[in-house]
């Protein structure tokens, strides 16, 4: 993850390198800033990292396709910490497309290992309830820093954010891999499928800043949950994937919560 940040911290040197050859330094696209507007990014950087850690650990105690079941906890705990932070109001049609959401991309991860999920030990439960509440929570902190101001040039806030997201992460690295580091070098075991994914996770979390910039968090999740099956979708005709039944109705029920939540917006 360490190597991730450090990339979006590139990028987003290169994207306001740019930015200043054409329109040249101002208040709002400068480096430079005060340490209150700074002070605010080491907490979702820290948060993003404890979550990150969190996958490996749980993974002692659900398999692959429990953990993305239980991942889809995150989708109800942003719509709660969305109304109790940001204070967004949510009408109750949005609210139950929500809930809609989590079940419909819950039934269209089912397959026949799915009830084990049933079988997971309090441990499992537990980590997976953090991990979501870490997850909204950082998310929804982060679309408030990153709106407070809202003139800032938004690949300025990203710089800052991944500063200390890479900052956290070389010292998780130091404290948990240093032997390994030191006797096999930082990239060990890197292959063109591991520079691919680094590059992957890099450019989807820029895009997730800019949707959290000129969007919000409820349109992250219900992004995240569409290209989930979409996906899906593109492994059919790249790798040969079938489709389930479950698959097909979870995307109906998808399908029929993004319609709910578009009519559903609270009236002015």
């Amino acid at each position: 993850m360490a190597m991730v940040e450090a990339l979006k911290c590139a990028l987003s040197l290169a994207a306001l390198s740019r930015i200043w050859k054409r329109e040249g330094v101002t208040e709002d696209n400068r480096l430079t800033t005060s340490f209150d507007e700074v002070s605010v990014y080491p907490i979702p950087a820290l948060l993003y990292l404890v979550k990150n850690l969190l996958q490996y650990y749980i993974f002692a105690y659900v398999d692959a396709p429990a953990y993305q079941i239980l991942k889809n906890l995150n989708i109800i705990s942003t719509g709660v910490l969305y109304r109790i932070i940001l204070k967004r109001k949510l009408s109750e049609i949005q609210w139950a497309a929500f809930i809609l959401l989590c079940a419909g991309c819950t039934t269209a991860q089912l397959n026949a290992s799915s009830d084990r999920v049933l079988q997971t030990p309090f441990q499992g439960w537990m980590m997976a309830i953090i991990m979501a509440l870490l997850s909204g929570f950082a998310g929804v902190y982060t679309e408030a820093i990153i709106k407070k101001r809202p003139s800032r040039n938004i690949n300025v806030q990203n710089f800052w954010l991944y500063i200390f997201g890479m900052i956290f992460n070389l010292v998780a690295i130091c404290v948990q891999d240093y032997d390994a580091v030191m006797n096999k070098g930082f990239f060990h075991g890197y292959s063109f499928i591991t520079v691919c994914m680094i590059l992957n996770h890099a450019l989807s979390g820029i895009a997730v800043s800019m949707v959290m910039k000129y969007a919000d968090n409820i349109v992250k999740v219900y992004s995240t949950s569409v290209a989930m099956l979409l996906t899906a979708i593109a492994s059919v005709f790249l790798f040969g994937f079938h489709l389930s039944l479950a698959f097909f109705l979870g995307s109906t029920v998808v399908s029929v919560s993004v319609y709910l939540h578009s009519i559903g917006k609270p009236q002015k």
